[in-house]
């Protein structure tokens, strides 16, 4: 494997704000149990209740303070806050709502990122935040290759590749030019060509819109939730092996799954991924006491 830097794209920058921030101190405090090269190159979320998100629904509110509390978190460690502006039915009368500008303009310094998918909501993003990296995101789901090759053609930062080709050498080896943007993602939970995947995210999407969780959408293929020992014998999965081969043909930039998933589920899949195999127990253990104590601080309050 190549010693080149290596980015990995974390989920859960407000869902899972105390995981990714006990991981980022222990990639601080115990450096040599991560693996070498490894760098976060952002973490990807969006806070509760904005319509312009999509892939998971996520209802609630966040107040101004809390949303400047959490980008600091992650900007002053020079991490970018990537947002999952991917609701594939947003419209023009959408773009003027008044809590996700609020959020834009919260964010735009010029470090923050935005994955997209509406061409409406890129072409406002591109016009009135231009200081925003734009990310091609999985949820448009092209599986392919013609029309990945026409996405990179476009002015994005990254595309992130539809998770169907992960183990497509054919497709792999003609996006070896355009390596270095493409986004791979490694832990995908969902079924080798699922053809309700797109229906699912545009289920998702008006759920966002309508304020509804009322009608959640029956997946044919999903019959319980699924561990990351599972999702490890899925075709799409990624492992540390073949990452290897990945990096040294010039794929750097790696996302992990998690928006929806248990907490469990993400915090195997930082250990497996990010660090070195016979160090996992060691940090398995430190991250579970500081959630102990969390809780038990959380509990005498």
């Amino acid at each position: 494997m190549s010693d080149r830097e290596v980015y990995w794209h974390l989920p859960g920058f407000y869902c899972f704000k105390l995981l990714n921030q006990v991981i980022m101190n222990m990639m601080k405090d115990y450096p040599e149990a991560f693996r070498g090269g490894y760098r976060i190159g952002s973490v990807y979320d969006t806070f509760p209740g904005a319509i312009w998100n999509g892939g998971r629904t996520i209802f609630g509110i966040v107040g101004k303070p809390e949303m400047e509390s959490v980008l600091k978190l992650y900007n002053d460690r020079g991490i970018p806050v990537r947002f999952t502006w991917t609701n594939s039915l947003l419209e023009e009368k959408h773009l003027q709502d008044t809590y996700c500008n609020l959020i834009m303009r919260l964010a735009d310094n010029g470090l923050n990122q935005a994955l997209v998918n509406a061409p409406a909501l890129e072409e406002y993003i591109r016009r009135e935040y231009p200081r925003f990296r734009l990310i091609s995101s999985t949820t448009k789901r092209l599986t392919r290759l013609e029309d990945v090759m026409r996405e990179l053609e476009k002015d994005y930062y990254l595309v992130v590749l539809d998770y169907d080709l992960n183990g497509s050498g054919e497709a792999l080896k003609r996006l070896e030019p355009y390596a270095d943007r493409i986004e791979l993602l490694v832990n995908e939970i969902c079924v080798p060509g699922c053809s309700s995947r797109k229906a699912h995210y545009e289920h998702q999407a008006r759920m966002q819109l309508e304020y509804d969780m009322s009608k959640p959408f029956s997946c044919p293929n999903r019959t319980h939730e699924r561990s990351f020992a599972e999702c490890k014998k899925l075709p799409a999965f990624v492992s540390n092996a073949e990452i290897g081969d990945y990096i040294d043909r010039g794929f750097v930039n790696f996302k992990i799954a998690g928006r929806g998933m248990s907490q469990e589920f993400l915090k195997e899949s930082y250990l497996y991924f990010l660090v070195k195999e016979e160090r996992q127990d060691f940090i398995r253990e430190k991250v579970d006491e500081l959630f102990a104590r969390f809780r038990a601080a959380r509990a005498g309050r």
